[in-house]
């Protein structure tokens, strides 16, 4: 089993990619796995963390007996809150709490390898560059997109493609190769980069690519990479109403 400090990244690019792996795992944990997680963090048990692993990976498991740990411990005992809240905010709490601890293994790997100021500047800019966990869990990364493309349409008179995609006869539904391949107009791609560019997946937290299958989920109206949630653009075609698996798992256990 792979543990939470299996290998030691010494430089800011190398702690920084640890950071996005343990980053990822945690976000697939509290969006596409939320029903797996909300299994396991069962308020029987003993004190549960959640961990996020450099390979995209995510464990609950209790924390390492030996003190001090070999790396920062994740918030203890997140399971006993699980049914004594409403559980988006059970989610969101833990969300929280794990962009904490994101930050101290990354600052821990800072401190123990001897960053010096610019270098852990740089790698704060790095890591704030990326939406939070909680972010990407509230969907509040997601409102910050449309206000900016609210403002965007605001300022501008040209006519510009929904970034919903179009729900009538076209082929594309809900469903685009990144939103649909940019105008050949050379006016508009500065405005639909301006308008796409920070979009986020709702499953990994990464932005807008130009040459990446997406499909939005008509429930959350969050946007996901199709590897993400393994939809492909041939059975997107067959969808009449796209439900991402955090969506579909609210509404089986309902």
């Amino acid at each position: 089993m792979e543990g939470p400090g299996a290998y030691n990244p010494r430089t800011v690019e190398e702690v920084f990619r640890d950071f996005k792996g343990r980053r990822a795992g945690m976000i697939k944990a509290l969006t596409t796995d939320v029903e797996e997680f909300f299994q396991q963090c069962d308020p029987e048990k003993e004190n549960l963390c959640l961990y996020g692993f450099p390979s995209e990976q995510w464990e609950v498991n209790l924390p390492a007996e030996e003190v001090p740990p070999e790396l920062p411990e994740p918030a203890l005992g997140i399971n006993f809150a699980r049914d004594g809240m409403q559980e988006k905010d059970w989610l969101s709490l833990v969300a929280v709490h794990s962009d904490a601890w994101l930050l101290a293994v990354a600052f821990y790997f800072g401190a123990r390898f001897g960053f010096d100021k610019n270098d852990r500047k740089r790698l704060f800019g790095m890591i704030n560059d990326l939406p939070t966990i909680f972010e990407v869990v509230t969907g509040t990364a997601k409102k910050q997109v449309k206000e900016k493309s609210s403002v965007s349409n605001h300022s501008s008179n040209k006519s510009k493609p929904n970034s919903k995609v179009q729900r009538g006869s076209e082929p594309q539904g809900k469903f685009s190769k990144a939103m649909q391949p940019k105008e050949e107009d050379d006016g508009f791609d500065d405005e639909d980069e301006e308008e796409h560019g920070d979009t986020l997946c709702g499953a990994c937290g990464e932005n807008y690519a130009s040459d990446e299958f997406w499909i939005c989920c008509d429930i959350c109206e969050k946007w996901f990479h199709g590897k993400c949630v393994k939809i492909t653009p041939a059975r997107a075609e067959h969808i009449k109403q796209y439900k991402c698996p955090s969506c579909s798992n609210k509404r089986a256990r309902q």
